[in-house]
Parts: C-alpha cells; structure tokens; sequence
C-alpha cells in the first residue's frame, strides 16, 4: 500500500533490503537492552550535489554531458519518491533532536514520479536528449515507492522544501 507508513513492517525482497531492515532491529534491541538512544530512518531515493558516482542521477547526467547511454533497468515506469539532501540533512538534524529511541521514521521527499519522468527533467534541464538502453528489471527491485511521512511530521516536525517535479 501506498504510501508507505512507517509503521509498515518491511518485506525485503533483496539482500540489500535485509541489511537495512537488520540495522533497524539493531537500532531498536540496543536503545531496549542497553539504553543506547538511536533512531531508525528510512531514506527514500536521495538527489542532490555530492551524489556517489555510482547513483542513477548522477551517472544520469553524466551521460547527458558526457555522451553514452543510459541503462534503466525495467520498463521506466516504475516510481520512486524523490528525496533532496537537503530535505534528508534536515529530517536528520531533527532526528537527532527530537527523535524518540527506538523508533523509525520515514524521510520521503513527497515527489513520486516515473524513472521516464525523470528522464524528461533531465533533458529539460540539460536540453539534451538522453540516450536510454531499456533493460530487463532487476531481481529484488520495487516497482514502486512512496514515503508516507505522517509521524515523521508530527513528532519530528519535519517537512520536505523541495520537490523534483
């Protein structure tokens, strides 16, 4: 169900998913059995400058600049919600202050839109076309992601600035 409250109970469908979902009860078992105050975020597809070289935006642009192709991996219509770092430091920052232990929170941007949408950005911005390679989807991938933030709006105080679209 969309969007995804944070009260949800993951279902990971990768390996990738399990390691967040264990940190997650990590966080939890050491603020239970050792008062170890420590919060849980679910960061949903995170944007913006200093991006690891290794991240779909990123290699995105690169390849509108630089030449090449771009691989996306299923039919491009599955959805993200779009997360700014700025909207992830800050959710972070308030996290940190009024963030209760042991508890999750989702840090979602509120900007669900299509892999071609963003596509269409990129070219927009860019005014350049990109050079898309349609590929088979990958094992373990979602199709589609939402954050549902309510909590994290009300105990946090937090609400996302910037939206993609």
């Amino acid at each position: 169900t969309l969007p995804t409250p944070e009260t949800a109970l993951p279902r990971p469908t990768s390996p990738y998913g399990v390691t967040k979902l264990a940190g997650e009860h990590l966080c939890y078992l050491y603020w239970r059995n050792f008062e170890v105050p420590c919060v849980s975020l679910r960061y949903f597809t995170v944007y913006g400058p200093g991006q690891r070289p290794d991240m779909a935006f990123r290699k995105l642009f690169e390849r509108l600049l630089h030449g090449g192709a771009f691989h996306v991996y299923g039919d491009g219509r599955q959805t993200r919600d779009f997360t700014y770092i700025d909207d992830i430091v800050n959710g972070t920052i308030l996290a940190w202050e009024r963030g209760a232990p042991g508890e999750v929170y989702n840090l979602g941007g509120g900007s669900r839109i299509s892999l071609n949408e963003v596509l269409a950005i990129a070219a927009e911005l860019t005014g350049k076309k990109p050079l898309v390679e349609y590929r088979e989807s990958q094992k373990g991938d979602v199709r589609n992601t939402a954050a549902g933030i309510g909590k994290a709006r009300r105990e946090l105080k937090y609400e996302p600035a910037v939206a993609i679209a």
